[in-house]
């Protein structure tokens, strides 16, 4: 018995879901290289890595799977909420390392650099990764930096991965913040999916998800790239809903149709995209050039 829509597409799990599960994680070639990247330069010691990129590209996702690749040696803090004050700051990075985190400030960074001295001594390294870094505070940031300073002799004692919206390089290239710019030694943008890649993520999401067929027609993956933008959280908001209009109707395949409804249906969609069939455009180029030769025939 269905009880769910995806169990009609034969289905275990919804396909497109918005929660960054690292289990549907997609190797695009923008969003491997960012994350194989990283792996070599954190493993290299590089103190600052940014990591950038519109809403919706896939940032957090790609930060999760850096966290779950990470080799033993390392330990990490996951700060994903910026908007914090530098001692809330501090606070957060101390509580996911597990060091005591009352006192001031000067208490907290003073905690933070021995337990890093700690792990430097165990030939362990710390690394902190910051969600939509863009919201820091500018004091905040430079808190950040302040951390990075720490160091011994032979290397810094903590590397910091900043993951953010454009916004964040523009902040960055601000003259109260250009001290933590020109110590960034990584810098990757992560960009949209392209045509085909769009095709292709839907179709691992959907393998994923226990699904083995095409359930999207190819007219259906190619509009969804276009109303999409290749936006990877789009792409997902839209296919959902394109797949319950599916199931509603009783459909067994999801078409052109039920994604253009969807997109209608979703505010950050591209509005005013017109998908034209293979078909139809041979027969409009077929009318445009007679009509063309009509012209050229009565001049």
């Amino acid at each position: 018995m269905i009880t769910c829509w995806w169990e009609h597409f034969g289905l275990r799990e919804p396909p497109f879901g918005l929660t960054p599960d690292t289990s549907f994680f997609f190797p695009a070639l923008p969003h491997q290289e960012a994350h194989e990247t990283l792996l070599y330069a954190l493993n290299a010691g590089e103190g600052f890595l940014v990591v950038e990129g519109e809403v919706g590209t896939g940032k957090t996702l790609l930060l999760r799977r850096v966290l779950n690749t990470l080799p033993a040696r390392w330990q990490a803090a996951f700060v994903p909420n910026p908007g914090l004050d530098p001692r809330g700051l501090y606070a957060a990075i101390a509580n996911e390392f597990g060091v005591p985190a009352d006192g001031t400030r000067e208490d907290l960074l003073h905690r933070l650099e021995r337990h890093f001295i700690a792990l430097a001594q165990q030939d362990r390294q710390p690394v902190v990764l910051v969600d939509e870094a863009q919201a820091l505070p500018a004091d905040t940031l430079e808190a950040v930096r302040l951390l990075t300073n720490l160091e011994t002799e032979k290397r810094k004692l903590l590397q910091v991965v900043l993951f953010g919206q454009p916004e964040l390089m523009a902040r960055l290239h601000e003259k109260s913040t250009r001290q933590i710019l020109t110590r960034i030694s990584f810098h990757a943008i992560l960009r949209p999916l392209d045509r085909h890649e769009v095709a292709t993520y839907v179709a691992h999401r959907l393998k994923v998800a226990g699904g083995g067929g095409a359930l999207f027609t190819g007219w259906a993956a190619h509009a969804l790239w276009r109303v999409s933008g290749g936006l990877p959280r789009l792409v997902n908001i839209i296919a959902a809903k394109a797949m319950m209009l599916a199931y509603g109707r009783g459909a067994q395949q999801i078409t052109r149709r039920h994604v253009m409804a969807a997109a209608r249906d979703t505010l950050a969609a591209r509005k005013g995209v017109s998908i034209v069939p293979l078909a139809w455009g041979l027969a409009l180029l077929g009318l445009t050039a007679a009509a063309a030769a009509g012209w050229r025939l009565l001049g």
